[in-house]
């Protein structure tokens, strides 16, 4: 009684595609929303050690699952499409699936339509992390490492997260005071992070790669400055902000390019 499966779409179509379940899908995207490689700041040895790693799955050599952590709007989504882009100008085989966490439990018949094509695919799950009763991380170990077909050779999975573990410290610290054995218990939880060969680790900037930032985005969209004045002007923008990051350095490069009438 089950609608037939959908068929693979032509993946030569566009460079990257989003995964919907019910009905199973791949949804193609032509633009896909993203920063030049160039102009991310403050990253130097993630972005190389990712880029690295990009080029060795592209070329068919063996490469790692990637772990994004760290500090919220230093850019670690925008790493991931800008490597992708940078890397795909010569390799056109490399495309990007976007699959959302509360779709990781259909990702097996996702893996089903990209298992065995010449085209190598880079599976990109934005902010994943796990709740209390959450227990769609299970369907993620075992495609990642354990599973009887396990991941296709022509797939890897990059992650981002704002934990470390994927899950927040207080679930961790539960399970040592209320688990009969509690050290199996936490293994059992944080044991997912460890199937990611490769995490990078992402840090608050300071206020001179904030500034650089600004800068590298004025300079790339053909926006004149006075240095003084554009230098206090990020320096207040931030600190009503409360914070310092590559979200806030482009929020403030956004206004700025509006009031010069500058599109972007």
């Amino acid at each position: 009684m089950a609608p037939a499966p959908v068929p693979a779409p032509d993946f030569r179509m566009a460079p990257a595609f989003v995964w919907h379940p019910d009905p199973d899908r791949l949804t193609p995207v032509d633009e896909v929303n993203r920063v030049e490689i160039d102009l991310l700041v403050g990253i130097d040895r993630s972005r190389d050690t990712l880029r690295r790693n990009t080029v060795q799955f592209a070329g068919g050599m063996p490469a790692n699952n990637a772990l994004l952590w760290g500090a919220r709007g230093m850019g670690k989504s925008s790493l991931v499409k800008a490597v992708h882009e940078a890397v795909a100008r010569q390799h056109p085989q490399l495309k990007i699936v976007e699959i959302q966490r509360e779709d990781l439990p259909s990702i097996g018949r996702c893996l089903h339509l990209l298992r065995g094509r010449e085209e190598r695919f880079i599976l990109f799950c934005d902010d994943l992390s796990f709740a209390n009763d959450d227990q769609h991380y299970k369907a993620l170990k075992a495609v990642l490492d354990g599973g009887v077909e396990g991941r296709p050779d022509n797939v890897v999975l990059y992650a981002t997260s704002n934990r470390r573990h994927l899950m927040p410290r207080d679930m961790i610290e539960n399970e040592r005071s209320t688990a009969i054995n509690p050290a199996e218990s936490v293994e059992e939880r944080v044991s997912l992070s460890d199937r990611f060969g490769l995490w990078l680790g992402f840090h608050p900037c300071d206020q001179d790669d904030y500034l650089a930032m600004i800068e590298g985005y004025c300079a790339a969209y053909g926006v004149t400055f006075d240095r003084d004045s554009l230098r206090a002007e990020a320096i207040e923008w931030q600190a009503t902000r409360g914070a310092r990051s590559g979200r806030v350095a482009w929020q403030f490069f956004t206004d700025l390019a509006g009031r010069e009438g500058v599109r972007i």
